[in-house]
């Protein structure tokens, strides 16, 4: 069975800010070592060339995985090295995986997880709403752009957040989501009618869900609101402790229908290669940089405030699966 994260941006000390292709391989790894099986390491926004350079990292890590499935390595396409430079992710598999173990990993001996393509959270997205995402380095949407950003990565790029509600956004989506690349609605300020234009123009999905975006409000129940309530639409969940109260979570499991829940870790370079961190990721002025939870340690986290495995489950196999392939 397929465990899949589709939005990490790093663990264990590397991250996808990056030009080395050791550095996607070492998250692939350490995240297949929680029990993860595919991963798709998300960008964040830069500027447009910066933003290409790490898409080509991220091809490259793909196509070293495919060499080495394949037995197709060569003095010029060599293993991966062992990586003492991952936050003591080194050090947790000498021990004999406990690390892995605790979050419900698979451990030591576990492949790394397959990287299916890239997320791109932004540029497209709103500065009011920017949470711990540089705002300056945000862009307006438009054909050229998008254009300048994709050519020649269309086929690795899976998923791209744009805020539905700025100038240009319901055009793009359009043609995002013509070209069979998932649009995912975040760092957004969009009112209920402006997220629902969103998904009429093809988005499919919220980013983390209540982060990093208009809340609930009785007069105006927002884009949260419209992501709890229209029934066709997927919504990613951050479900360590610090993302979401707990009654928080009760509300989107209660509300939502589970079939469309899908569970992320947001992990960054500062989440411990453990995986099951208890402290929050947070910037200098207390702004939550990202989950200090894999997908394996918040669905236990989950299980053990008594939702049904079976769901839990889902909301990290089948739902992510179904989202990727376009079902509503």
């Amino acid at each position: 069975m397929k465990t899949i994260d589709i939005h990490t941006h790093g663990i264990g000390g590397v991250d996808t800010r990056t030009r080395n292709v050791d550095d996607i391989l070492a998250i692939a790894e350490i995240q297949g070592f929680h029990g993860v099986t595919e991963i798709i390491p998300t960008l964040y926004s830069s500027p447009i060339p910066e933003i290409r350079a790490q898409m080509e990292t991220v091809r490259l890590a793909m196509d070293r995985q495919k060499n080495v499935s394949s037995g197709s390595l060569s003095a010029n396409n060599p293993p991966l090295p062992p990586f003492p430079h991952a936050g003591g992710f080194a050090e947790a598999k000498e021990k004999g995986g406990k690390g892995g173990f605790e979050t419900g990993g698979a451990g030591k001996n576990s492949p790394p997880a397959q990287i299916i393509g890239v997320h791109l959270e932004g540029p497209f997205l709103n500065p009011v709403k920017c949470g711990a995402l540089d705002a300056p380095l945000f862009s307006e949407p438009s054909e050229y752009v998008l254009m300048e950003l994709l050519e020649g990565f269309e086929d690795i790029v899976k998923i791209i957040t744009v805020a539905p509600e700025i100038n240009g956004a319901i055009s793009l989506i359009k043609k995002v989501s013509g070209m069979g690349i998932v649009v995912s609605m975040g760092h957004s300020d969009a009112t209920y009618a402006e997220a629902e234009d969103g998904f009429r123009a093809g988005a499919r999905g919220i980013t983390h869900i209540f982060n990093a975006m208009r809340g609930i409000h009785h007069r105006e129940p927002g884009i949260a609101g419209f992501g709890l309530l229209n029934r066709d639409i997927y919504i990613e969940v951050i479900a360590d402790p610090y993302h979401l109260h707990p009654k928080t979570l009760e509300l989107v499991f209660t509300i939502k229908n589970r079939d469309r829940i899908l569970l992320v870790s947001d992990t960054v370079k500062e989440t411990e290669a453990g995986g099951c961190g208890m402290n929050s990721i947070t910037d200098s002025v207390g702004t939550l940089m990202g989950g200090c939870m894999t997908i394996a340690g918040s669905s236990q986290r989950l299980m053990q405030l008594g939702y049904d495995p079976s769901d839990i489950i889902d909301c990290i196999t089948k739902n992510p699966l179904r989202y990727l392939q376009g079902i509503r």
